[in-house]
């Protein structure tokens, strides 16, 4: 059990309410952040035991921030704590909290889960992470869930919209220089897991491959296949 399910079983502070499984994968993509001068933005405060949560394991050094469209989440301030009210899916509320923190460390988008509000986050808030910082959407499962605008395979969902930014990650292979975009040079490693995706952020780029050593075969390089698989499959091929 890491430091951050053992704060959350042992918490006796404001609510928090999250997925078991999510513990191991916040250890392994924040604990490298700790005890550091981070900035920390959480979309979706709820009772605000989370940011509770990141001020303990961070440490005194972590500035954290929230957004809820709930005008009472501003009672969960406290020190080093910051809640801004608004909506995630309102671009102009999104770009106005970007003039007032400075470039995001960690982003959390644990808010209302429906299409809309997470692809608009990601859109509005990516580039503001710092090149070395870590992009996290929780809950992905509401893009099968009907009454979040979701479905299996449905376009438009975030599952499918979050799959194009696999083709963005490989774009330096099948795309012009000048075609490249800001995620390709800026995203290092996509992680999806269950119901989360994890997106690790470091300047790119264009991939570059090199040999080194001593070539000692001399035939063309071709498969190897045994002389009975050989013949059989030279017979597959004749039928």
């Amino acid at each position: 059990m890491n430091d951050l399910e053992t704060y959350f079983k042992q918490n006796n502070k404001r609510v928090i309410d999250k997925w078991h499984h999510y513990f191991e994968i916040y250890e392994r993509h924040f604990s490298k952040y700790r005890n550091k001068e981070i900035v920390l933005l959480e979309i979706g405060t709820f009772q605000g035991g989370s940011l509770q949560m990141w001020k303990h394991y961070f440490g005194d050094k972590a500035k954290i921030y929230g957004i809820d469209i709930n005008p009472d989440c501003k009672q969960v301030e406290e020190e080093n704590i910051k809640v801004f009210i608004g909506s995630q899916s309102d671009r102009n509320f999104l770009r106005n909290v970007l003039k007032d923190i400075p470039p995001i460390d960690i982003l959390i988008d644990d808010g209302g889960h429906t299409m809309q509000q997470q692809i608009v986050s990601f859109e509005e808030l990516f580039d503001h992470i710092k090149p070395d910082g870590t992009y996290l959407c929780e809950d992905l499962h509401t893009s099968y869930w009907d009454n979040f605008g979701g479905g299996y395979k449905l376009p438009g969902t975030f599952i499918e919209y979050s799959k194009e930014l696999i083709d963005k990650l490989n774009a330096w292979h099948f795309k012009k220089a000048e075609e490249i975009d800001s995620f390709t040079k800026s995203a290092s490693s996509m992680h999806y897991y269950d119901s989360m995706l994890v997106i690790e952020k470091r300047e790119m780029l264009k991939p570059v491959t090199s040999r080194t050593g001593a070539i000692y075969l001399t035939e063309s390089e071709k498969p190897i296949v045994e002389p009975k698989k050989r013949s059989l499959l030279k017979r597959l091929v004749r039928q």
